[in-house]
């Protein structure tokens, strides 16, 4: 799926476990952080088609948080399955702005963030450009 085929967000389906709850059985909101990364990875391997692993520990490069904005809406719980999207908000040089929404079965919004990955080089810290193949896959879940 590498062509101008597919547009919109990458969705999937995601467990709510004891381990990303408080006491309470409430997601703990840190745990929410864990779970938009997973979320990535998972974009990045099944999604846009890069091993995700082999991206930093074959080609050195890494895919660090530069900036990240959460609106914590709705408590969730322990044993429900959330939807989870990401979409591309804005495309830059070696940038991507992400756009991510966490929903129930029931499509009741309870998570909404703002994301802001940039490509890096291991060695040196310093942004690197993405190239034009990587481009074009990330491009397909671009929305307005």
């Amino acid at each position: 799926m590498h062509g101008n085929i597919r547009r919109g967000p990458f969705e999937r389906e995601k467990l709510i476990r004891l381990q990303h709850c408080d006491p309470a059985g409430i997601v703990f909101y840190p745990q929410y952080f864990l779970l938009f990364n997973e979320l990535v990875e998972d974009w990045f391997n099944e999604g846009i088609g890069i091993d995700f692993a082999d991206l930093h520990l074959k080609d050195n490069l890494g895919i660090p948080l530069a900036h990240v904005e959460a609106d914590f809406l709705a408590p969730s719980r322990q044993g429900e399955r959330l939807l989870m999207r990401l979409a591309v908000k804005k495309l830059g040089n070696s940038s991507l702005t992400l756009a991510i929404s966490v929903h129930s079965k029931t499509g009741e919004e309870r998570v909404r963030a703002t994301l802001i990955i940039v490509q890096a080089s291991l060695e040196t810290n310093g942004a690197i450009p993405f190239r034009p193949d990587v481009r074009a896959r990330v491009e397909q879940f671009q929305v307005p």
